[in-house]
């Protein structure tokens, strides 16, 4: 059960929060992203169809398909799931890499990569051309985004494992800048209560101020590592205005940053204009609140900013 100080926050957030409530109680859609790094949509689908799956693809990006009549386990035990041809990614998951928009032959940093389904998406989106820097702090994390880099056949990734803010210190000594950056921090996990009711027993107020210093302090540091007109996302899987909205809000005006539109297959609801005490900026109306009950997703947040 929700614990009353978290109520009250999500109230003040959402006017339909009952049917948020009522959404995120229900189970969640299975969903895939086809790596075309490997094999092509077309390949793919009738050989997913031929297992019995029912397939949709409902949004322009024909690589992402949601999955219906499975059997438990099915969906990660399959062939072609181990030979790497799908990535089993929640939807709300896939948007900020959507939004990032890496190209062939960029040069891109994922300062917080793992488990790498964002790294892998990237590095499909360009083609296995150019180079992303992958980045994680911890050996467990790392090993398991290796695997998933192997698995899927990502050839254009450089894998590091430094603390953030240190190994941006390290890049900007070594003059290096990025056409795309993502940060996708650590964060309270408010947006996952629908596949992790736990978060209801770890959420706490000071965890989330905690929080909020050290993603500010992370994206301080990447930042340095924008070229001209490079663009940064900003995105995490919480509803907290005070890890979202607010430091988006100081990076924008601590670094002359654009605060981007985003336009995205799935709804998002504006980002808010004030929290407590605090009043924002009038462009952070452009971030993207992703929530359950609007596409039957996980929760999420994001933002694009733009070296002006």
């Amino acid at each position: 059960m929700p614990k009353p100080a978290w109520e009250v926050r999500m109230k003040k957030l959402l006017e339909d929060y009952d049917e948020f409530m009522q959404v995120i109680r229900e189970p969640m859609p299975k969903s895939i992203r086809v790596n075309t790094n490997k094999i092509s949509v077309e390949e793919l689908k009738p050989r997913l169809e031929k297992k019995g799956w029912k397939l949709s693809q409902p949004f322009p990006e024909k690589e992402i398909m949601i999955i219906e009549n499975l059997k438990p386990g099915e969906l990660g035990k399959s062939y072609e799931h181990l030979l790497g041809y799908y990535y089993i990614q929640e939807i709300s998951s896939m948007m900020s890499i959507l939004a990032l928009n890496p190209k062939p032959g960029e040069l891109m940093l994922d300062l917080c990569a793992s488990p790498g389904s964002k790294t892998t998406q990237a590095s499909a989106m360009m083609k296995n051309q150019g180079t992303i820097i992958a980045n994680d702090k911890d050996i467990p994390r790392i090993a398991i985004l290796n695997a998933n880099l192997e698995r899927t056949g990502c050839s254009n990734v450089i894998v590091t494992r430094h603390d953030g803010v240190q190994l941006c210190m390290k890049l900007k000594e070594a003059g290096m800048k990025f056409d795309k950056i993502l940060l996708d921090v650590p964060c309270s996990g408010e947006g996952n209560i629908r596949s992790n009711n736990k978060t209801w027993l770890m959420w706490n107020p000071k965890a989330i101020q905690k929080l909020a210093r050290q993603q500010r302090i992370l994206a301080s540091a990447a930042i340095d590592l924008l070229k001209e007109d490079g663009e940064l996302v900003y995105s995490t899987c919480t509803h907290s205005p005070e890890e979202n909205e607010a430091n988006v809000n100081y990076l924008a005006k601590t670094f002359n940053l654009k605060v981007e539109k985003i336009n995205l297959p799935i709804k998002c609801r504006e980002g808010i204009s004030e929290w407590g005490r605090e009043e924002f900026n009038n462009d952070i109306k452009n971030c993207c609140r992703i929530y359950p009950q609007d596409n039957n997703t996980e929760g999420f947040f994001l933002a694009k900013l733009k070296r002006k």
